[in-house]
């Protein structure tokens, strides 16, 4: 008994004591050789300090970015979570085009897959190295352009219900104002933000597997409400510290889930069984068509992608299961709504607070609106329509502003999976404050590279002294350094580059300018007494100043054009 209880003694010291001697070789041993340490970078005020605050807030990070250049250069050194992480912060636009060119080099971090798995699934979001290259391979025809044309009638029929809801709700207000004797000038508050989304969730359930959510119509589809709640509540409303927790200890949400785990849970339940259905459904129609020689026509995501999978051009070992189709379709769920909803929901708070610009790009969209309403057009003419909407300069200009200043997806991580040398194109400024005119900087495997988005759509050496003011016109006159800049849209890195760049990105162009469209030659956009401010919580969403807890709130007085033009 007594030497059991010797050699289970000596056992667990010697776990212990391995334990102990990874955490201090990591956390203090291994960083004092990181050659990052060589960069010069902001100070910490502590052990525990980090710069992740002024960083990733949208509120101060322009700011932020813009001191850091000026301070360090362009390739800085910040901290993160601890003592044991130092981090690249690359605002060298040869550095950050090596970064996300080298996409097997540069992944993302584990910890970002495990949170994003945790929530959609291993889809092309989480998954790397060949599994994302074989997942990219069978979505890649569904996103052709002949296909995303293809889905242009739905968006525009889309588009006019989200419009007659909101006329409707304006006919409300003016008759209650009529009968209260106000002016009936048929204005109403309406937080687009809300029913935008809504309006995208339609879109995108249509469009992804010929599902309808009817959202704008009500909200009480069960698969709708799934989504909904897993993406703005699970995510949005989460405790930042259980949640990494939950990424570094999984187990924790198993045998002590909170609130946001249960949600997570019971929504993923529900969209593995509606969805999961779905599927299967779609699997047997292409099936029982190719057996009878009768192929099956969907054209939403879903049908395109299955049939991709069994393509005979495609090898086996490159087919993905069925299980990886639903992690992509709730990926284009999150990609194909959230961002595009959000994305709309800033520009039109832009042009609400500059109605001169609302006012040109009106005037703009007016010159084109047929003789025939849109709901008496063929999917022809609503096509010819939408190609000359794709040539508009003043739409184009306003669009890629509004992408340009307030990028939905605010930063990205990747970590380095081997030593790499990063290409530099400005001077390097070291810790010991000399200034270097070296080629490259050394990262070493396992180093974290912060790519800021945001600083990038916004630095002031690149798109002059206005940088951070909406200003569409600066879209005629780029200058040579803007042009040089790495990004899959408009020297932008919103939809990021290299082979992980936004695949969805020609669907997100043809919702944006089709919903604008609409709604500008229906209504006009002006502001209300709510203060609006950026938060990053995921992606960059709006917030009413002191009311986080009620979620992404963007409110505007809407107003029908027909009010103003008898008033």
């Amino acid at each position: 008994m007594i030497s059991v209880s010797i050699i289970f003694f000596s056992f667990s010291s010697a776990v212990a004591l391995f334990l102990l001697s990874y955490i201090l070789y990591h956390v203090i041993i291994a960083p004092r050789f990181n050659p990052l340490r060589k960069l010069a970078g902001p100070p910490l005020n502590g052990p525990l300090h980090n710069h992740m605050s002024p960083v990733l807030d949208p509120f101060r990070s322009p700011k932020t970015h813009a001191a850091y250049v000026e301070k360090y250069g362009r390739n800085v050194r910040i901290r993160g979570l601890g003592p044991w992480d130092e981090r690249l912060l690359p605002l060298d636009p040869v550095s950050v085009a090596h970064v996300l060119k080298n996409s097997t080099i540069y992944e993302k971090p584990w910890q970002s897959r495990r949170l994003i798995t945790s929530l959609i699934g291993c889809g092309m979001l989480a998954a790397e190295g060949h599994i994302h290259k074989r997942q990219r391979r069978v979505a890649t025809p569904a996103f052709s352009i002949q296909n995303m044309r293809a889905l242009v009638p739905l968006v525009f029929s889309k588009g006019e219900e989200l419009k007659d809801k909101w006329m409707n709700m304006s006919q409300a207000m003016k008759e209650g104002q009529i009968a209260s004797e106000k002016q009936n000038s048929g204005q109403v508050e309406i937080d687009v933000c809300h029913w935008i989304s809504r309006a995208t969730f339609d879109v995108i359930g249509l469009a992804g597997f010929d599902y309808h959510f009817n959202a704008i119509q009500n909200e009480s589809d069960e698969l709708f409400v799934a989504y909904k709640e897993m993406f703005e509540i699970a995510v949005s409303q989460g405790d930042g510290v259980r949640t990494v927790l939950g990424i570094y200890f999984p187990i924790i949400n198993s045998l002590f889930p909170d609130k946001r785990a249960k949600t997570v849970h019971r929504c993923q339940e529900t969209i593995r069984r509606v969805a999961g259905k779905l599927v299967q459904q779609k699997k047997s129609r292409i099936m029982d068509g190719e057996k009878s020689g009768s192929a099956y026509t969907g054209k939403d995501l879903l049908s395109l992608l299955l049939k991709s999978n069994i393509a005979t051009d495609l090898p086996p070992d490159q087919r993905i299961s069925d299980e990886d189709i639903l992690h992509n379709i709730n990926t284009f769920m999150f990609a194909g709504s959230d961002t595009t909803s959000l994305a709309l929901t800033w520009t039109l708070l832009l042009l609400a607070k500059h109605p001169d610009m609302q006012a040109r790009l009106r005037t703009e969209l007016l010159s084109i609106v047929p003789t025939t309403p849109i709901s008496r057009l063929s999917p022809e003419e609503i096509e010819s329509l939408h190609n000359t909407l794709q040539n508009l300069p003043c739409l184009n200009n306003v669009c890629r502003e509004s992408l340009r200043l307030i990028p939905p997806v605010h930063s990205s991580l990747r970590v380095a999976t081997q030593d790499d040398e990063i290409p530099v194109s400005y001077p390097v400024h070291l810790s010991d404050g000399t200034i270097s005119e070296q080629k490259s900087i050394s990262v070493s495997k396992g180093s974290f590279v912060h790519v800021p988005v945001e600083a990038f759509n916004l630095d002031k050496g690149m798109w002059g002294p206005n940088a951070w003011d909406f200003d569409p016109d600066r879209w005629d006159h780029l200058s040579e350094d803007v042009l040089s800049l790495p990004g899959l849209y408009s020297n932008l890195l919103t939809f990021s580059a290299g082979p992980r760049s936004c695949i969805g990105m020609r669907f997100s162009m043809i919702e944006m300018k089709t919903f604008l469209y609409i709604l500008l030659t229906t209504f006009t956009f002006a502001e209300t007494n709510k203060r609006i401010y950026k938060a990053n919580v995921v992606l960059t969403r709006p917030y009413v100043s002191g009311q986080f807890k009620k979620g992404s709130q963007c409110p505007l007085i809407v107003t029908p054009l027909e009010s103003i033009t008898t008033s």
